[in-house]
């Protein structure tokens, strides 16, 4: 046969032709033959989402050369990982780049529910590195065990998750130090939050579940083995504090300070606050300010809070 820019195809010995001559022109003439890119391809049969059965893979009109192969990702990260095989079937870097190219969006937030060896994180870096775009990624993934018996687990990564934080962070090293000179700026930095029960102890009860003793035992009502941190991230997502939000952190007499957005939210958990620390807190004139009630040093000072608010940030 002949293709359109003229190549014969000869038919393989020991083969047949799928169709007649005259049933593959009709399907030449109604567009549903595709010879390729340049026209010189074999012959491929075009397939609509319509015509596919639920569950059947649709084919693609990506070539392998243009988009990468899983076994080519493998390669690639073993590489990455001194040698390690860490993932079987790693997506391709250069698929993911064609799916966020397709956005035409570089401010793009870029969600992966599967994230497995954080292939998109990846790609996102890769792609900012080249286009100077600021797109962010969200990358989800169960903490699924890896194989006992595989080179992963035996070179420390417990689970899939801790393959894909060790990938972001060689991945973002790999791509500044090969160019040096236009990832000056380029953010690789990046977030781990764990999905948790509430910080806050099951404090409603029935006046026949406790005795007046037990009062006493009732006046903390967060969980004895939550964290600032913790408390921080609970706190910015009850006041609209997105989880990307910038966080640095002071010490002030001794106490830890929170300041989230700047100046968005301002907090401390730590116990025995003295005056002092709830004016340096107000004098940073915060939109919210969050303390622990049992963080008060004293009376005086739980009594004082309202007034030096009052005095040197009213709009808190």
């Amino acid at each position: 046969m002949i293709t359109p820019n003229g190549r014969t195809i000869k038919l393989p010995s020991g083969l047949c032709w799928r169709y007649t001559e005259k049933k593959l022109k009709e399907l030449i003439d109604d567009g549903r033959i595709y010879f390729g890119k340049e026209g010189n391809n074999v012959p491929r049969l075009k397939l609509y989402l319509c015509e596919i059965e639920q569950g059947v893979t649709p084919h693609t009109l990506w070539l392998a050369n243009e988009v990468g192969t899983n076994d080519i990702a493998k390669k690639n990260l073993v590489s990455l990982f001194d040698s390690i095989a860490c993932f079987d079937t790693p997506k391709p870097n250069s698929l993911i780049n064609r799916l966020l190219q397709i956005s035409n969006n570089k401010e793009a937030i870029i969600l992966d529910f599967f994230s497995g060896s954080a292939t998109t994180a990846h790609a996102v870096m890769q792609l900012n590195s080249e286009d100077g775009g600021n797109r962010k990624f969200i990358m989800v993934q169960l903490p699924e065990k890896t194989d006992e018996k595989s080179e992963a687990f035996k070179a420390g990564y417990k689970n899939i998750c801790e393959i894909g934080k060790e990938r972001i962070r060689r991945a973002g090293k790999k791509i500044k130090e090969e160019s040096p000179l236009t990832t000056q700026d380029l953010d690789t930095g990046f977030r781990v939050l764990k999905l948790d029960s509430t910080n806050m102890q099951d404090i409603y009860y029935s006046p026949k579940d406790i005795s007046q003793a037990d009062l006493f035992s009732q006046v903390d009502n967060v969980k004895p083995d939550r964290t600032g941190e913790d408390l921080l991230f609970q706190v910015m997502l009850e006041l609209g504090a997105t989880l990307d939000s910038k966080i640095e952190t002071t010490t002030i007499a001794g106490k830890t300070i929170y300041n989230v957005a700047e100046g968005y939210l301002v907090a401390c958990f730590d116990p025995d606050v003295t005056d002092d620390v709830v004016k340096a807190i107000a004098q940073m004139q915060p939109a919210y300010a969050v303390l622990r009630d049992t963080s008060m040093k004293d009376d005086s000072t739980a009594t004082n809070f309202e007034q030096i608010f009052k005095t040197y940030s009213p709009d808190t």
